[in-house]
């Protein structure tokens, strides 16, 4: 009796996009929320302007969206500077970050919204989203919002494609890459090239929901702010974050596409690639008797 042959598994891997590799123009990145971890991320991203450009790549437009205004409990976790208070949290990076690089980047010191995209139709397209928002309402507000944008405008310039999402509790949180659609892969007979990274609003929408159960209201002070989330918590989730998506350009293919970080223990948990009809992840969870969920960046 013959033994039959094992079928060897394939190492799953998702193949980038090659327009946001090779493009003609700067790839548009919308950055919404310029709180504790997009005032770190915006930083992330002029560093990998500046690389990318280095190796002939024409680099970034970001846009930053956030109607906030720079108050006295944000001096200290966030970036900013006394001299930046009253100002819109927005304009404040965007001006630092054009001055530091000399780049031409945008401030929209407004939601990014089904309101503030029908009155300015352009500040939709964008290959790459990043969200750093502080409730999971807004959260599927964008996922809605970007599903709808893919569907009647996937063929335009500057469709949207990936969609990096950041969430943290006090000290522990998640960075998750997701697709917005379909994205075409090359044949491959060393690995199992996955089309589709599923969004976050899909694959953890029950862990989102019960966790918008807790007390969400703004901290009046740093003190009150540092007993809610941890003073590097958003710095340590934006440095991985950014790496995350350096890959994307410098490698062109992942194997991982996001993580679960936990500073308290120091631990980081990648999530991995996986086939489109096998993309349960579970989560990392601190060792601790009452069980945070990642919510809020």
């Amino acid at each position: 009796m013959k033994t039959p042959k094992l079928k060897a598994v394939k190492t799953a891997v998702h193949i980038v996009e090659k327009t946001l590799l090779n493009p003609y123009n700067p790839i548009v990145v919308n950055l919404i929320g310029a709180g504790g971890t997009g005032s770190q991320f915006l930083t992330a991203l002029g560093r990998i302007n500046h690389a990318l450009i280095a190796l002939n790549h024409p680099g970034l437009a970001v846009r930053v969206f956030d109607d906030d205004k720079v108050e006295e409990a944000n001096l200290g976790r966030q970036l900013f500077s006394t001299a930046e208070l009253g100002l819109h949290k927005a304009v404040a990076l965007v001006n630092r970050i054009n001055l530091f690089f000399g780049t031409n980047w945008k401030a929209i010191p407004e939601k990014y919204d089904l309101q503030t995209l029908n009155e300015s139709p352009e500040l939709a397209m964008a290959e790459i989203t990043i969200t750093c928002v502080d409730t999971v309402k807004a959260r599927f507000e964008i996922a809605d919002l970007l599903s709808k944008i893919y569907a009647s405008r996937k063929h335009a310039y500057h469709h949207p494609l990936y969609w990096m999402d950041f969430g943290n509790s006090r000290d522990i949180g998640q960075c998750i890459l997701s697709t917005i659609g379909e994205i075409t892969q090359p044949a491959s007979r060393k690995f199992e090239v996955v089309s589709r990274l599923p969004l976050v609003t899909e694959e953890f929408r029950e862990l989102l929901v019960n966790s918008e159960k807790g007390d969400h209201t703004p901290s009046c002070s740093l003190a009150e702010a540092l007993t809610q989330q941890d003073l590097f918590i958003n710095s340590a989730l934006a440095n991985l974050g950014a790496s995350l998506l350096w890959q994307i350009f410098s490698e062109g293919m992942l194997f991982n596409r996001g993580f679960f970080l936990n500073l308290k223990d120091f631990r980081a948990q990648p999530i991995k690639v996986t086939p489109n009809d096998d993309s349960k992840v579970k989560a990392l969870k601190p060792k601790r008797s009452k069980t945070e969920i990642p919510k809020a960046a």
